[in-house]
């Protein structure tokens, strides 16, 4: 489980007594550079508010970086932001054997003992450009440094010109801000601290304003147990770090913190529903994960996924089912720097809905939301990643807005030839609509067999794309509503129920995603645009939760026009030829560190090359 800044300092010597190792056996270089020739070493750093120096150091493949930038055309890059794999992340399948010995085999986990360690972090920068010599190749790896066991998370969701990059540490409880104007070169601009944060933990994602402010979402509660009061001047009577209730946080394009705004309304929630771990004085299920803004309404939508301390480790299953989230945020950002909850508003449960089973229900878990982008369109979807299933409002603005349950995963799995029964737990995440508001995009990590018994064939993996044009187009007054048994798998029977335009199976996990808003122009300039041609998604979760994934990065085609779905063949990793760029690997330009968990990535171009 996360623990606090200065309690996290001391894991190296834990790590220490279950491997069987000296302490100082654990000291692992800030950067281990490849051997020979070819990598240049850039380094930018700045002073921490603790008065500590925290860097940034490209490791460039100067070979690589020459072929990348040469000839006439300009170039896209795609920013995997990975997390170091080390023997706290590999050996969750052996200690889930216990009772038993604690003593760790490294040679029978396939590990040097300088893999099993922890090493640097970093933000891997490959060649996205189509056509290019060097398509798919890691032409940088970032490191970052000194914290190490940051856990690499979310950035943003999508990423335009003149943006700073956000990028948090799961376990660290600090955010990184990146300058990318000068890619494939990356520099630090700002870090922000647990210290700077107390009024929450567990940074989660974040969404870049128009202004180039970011707001972030803390998914856990208040660094310190007991009372907190934010500059609002509300308390809140938080049960510590990693707990409840969580924040959003505003930060300026250097990191620092403008403002911390609390989750939780000050009024208990639904007791029913809702358990924190320990018992607050106030019942809330304020943990918000999913972030998205309409600054046009003035409204922000945050998604509560689940009390994050008592779900980060694996063999030691959470002891509720309503430790994780049925719940979705609306706030007033009318003053930006002062963000209001205005509702709070509670999922339905759907016609699979089990008591005896509540973990599965459609409303369970509420990981991610979505808003709709275009001035006639006020609506936002959410889905869920125990309950798999979406959910649509179709105006933010409301008092309070209705939600209803407008697609299951069930009915795309069932599409793959799939019967996923007993349905539910299949690991939905990312989703997001097209720019131009026709497509839904979802991506879902799917359940390995057997989870439920012989009989439970599991669910795939994979990347669905939804219409959604009928849906919007019913404005305040939609009909579709999953509520039928035959609607679990078949679709919603309605006229305006979303159907499935393409779907992608992809092995190993997608958990997350993220457009390619760029076209090349006639004038050899990169433009934004609306139109979805391309996809990324990544294939890890958090392995400390005994949800991995193959830790491979894909790129899927979309069809603008028909929303149809393929995988980009062409985007082949440079060390097996096969599609998709794995990150498990021996060597990157940083040095020969072993595996990496990519979490998150977006497609961005320099400015240089971006009108």
């Amino acid at each position: 489980m996360p623990l606090p800044f200065r309690l996290r300092q001391r894991r190296p010597a834990v790590f220490a007594a279950v491997l069987g190792l000296s302490v100082a056996a654990l000291v692992v270089p800030a950067t281990q550079a490849a051997s020979g020739a070819g990598i240049d070493q850039l380094v930018s750093s700045l002073t921490g508010a603790d008065g500590k120096t925290y860097s940034v150091t490209n490791h460039l493949d100067r070979q690589l970086a020459n072929t990348a930038t040469s000839g006439a055309k300009r170039k896209e890059w795609l920013l995997v932001w990975a997390g170091d794999e080390n023997i706290a992340d590999t050996a969750v399948k052996t200690v889930k054997g216990l009772p038993g010995g604690l003593s760790v085999d490294l040679g029978g986990l396939g590990k040097t003992v300088t893999d099993a360690l922890p090493g640097p972090d970093f933000l891997a920068v490959i060649d996205a450009t189509k056509g290019s010599p060097s398509y798919g190749k890691v032409v940088n790896t970032v490191t970052v440094g000194p914290l190490v066991e940051n856990e690499p998370h979310h950035m943003q969701y999508i990423w335009h010109k003149g943006d700073k990059i956000y990028a948090g540490g799961l376990f660290s409880a600090a955010t990184y801000v990146f300058d990318v104007k000068k890619l494939p070169e990356v520099s630090i601009s700002g870090i922000s601290l647990p210290t700077q944060t107390l009024g929450g933990s567990v940074p989660d994602a974040y969404w870049v304003l128009k202004d180039g402010t970011a707001y972030g979402t803390y998914m856990g509660g208040p660094v310190v147990p007991g009372p907190y009061i934010y500059p609002n001047g509300k308390t809140a009577i938080g049960n510590g770090f990693a707990g409840s209730p969580g924040e959003v946080v505003h930060f300026d394009q250097q990191g620092k913190v403008l403002t911390q705004a609390p989750a939780a309304t000050g009024q208990s929630e639904d007791a029913s529903q809702c358990l924190d771990l320990p018992t607050t004085v106030t019942t809330t299920c304020a943990n918000p994960h999913g972030i998205q803004v309409r600054e046009d309404l003035n409204r922000m939508v945050t998604s509560d996924y689940a009390e994050p301390r008592n779900i980060i480790l694996d063999p030691v299953k959470a002891p509720s089912p309503f430790l994780r989230r049925p719940t979705v945020r609306i706030w007033d950002i009318s003053d930006r720097n002062h963000p209001r909850v205005t509702s709070v508003d509670y999922l339905p449960k759907g016609p699979r809905s089990n008591p005896d089973d509540p973990l599965r229900n459609e409303n369970r878990a509420v990981m991610e939301t979505t808003v709709t982008n275009l001035p006639n369109h006020k609506g936002a979807f959410a889905e869920t990643m125990s309950g798999g299933a979406i959910f649509y409002t179709p105006d933010i603005t409301a008092p309070q807005p209705k939600w209803r349950e407008v697609f299951d995963d069930t009915t795309a799995a069932a599409a793959l030839g799939s019967s996923q029964f007993p349905a539910g737990n299949d690991g939905g995440g990312w989703v997001q609509t097209s720019l131009d508001d026709k497509y839904l995009y979802h991506a879902v990590i799917g359940r390995p067999a057997g989870i439920y018994g012989a009989s439970d064939p599991g669910s795939p993996g994979y990347v669905v794309s939804l219409n959604i044009e009928k849906l919007l187009a019913s404005g305040n007054n939609p009909k579709v509503s999953i509520d039928t048994a035959d609607e679990i798998t078949g679709g919603g029977n309605e006229s305006d129920a979303p159907t499935i335009a393409g779907i992608q199976k992809i092995d190993g996990g997608p958990h997350w995603g993220t457009l390619d808003n760029f076209t090349l122009g006639s004038d050899g300039y990169y433009h934004e645009t609306d139109q979805t041609t391309r996809i990324a998604t990544s294939n890890y979760f958090v392995a400390r939760t005994g949800i991995d994934g193959n830790h491979k990065v894909c790129i899927v085609n979309s069809n603008p026009k028909t929303g149809s779905l393929s995988l980009d063949a062409s985007f082949r990793d440079e060390n097996e030829g096969t599609p998709c760029v794995d990150f498990n690997r021996v060597s990157w330009p940083h040095g020969k560190l072993g595996n990496a968990k990519p979490h998150s990535e977006l497609f961005v171009v320099a400015d240089a090359d971006l009108k």
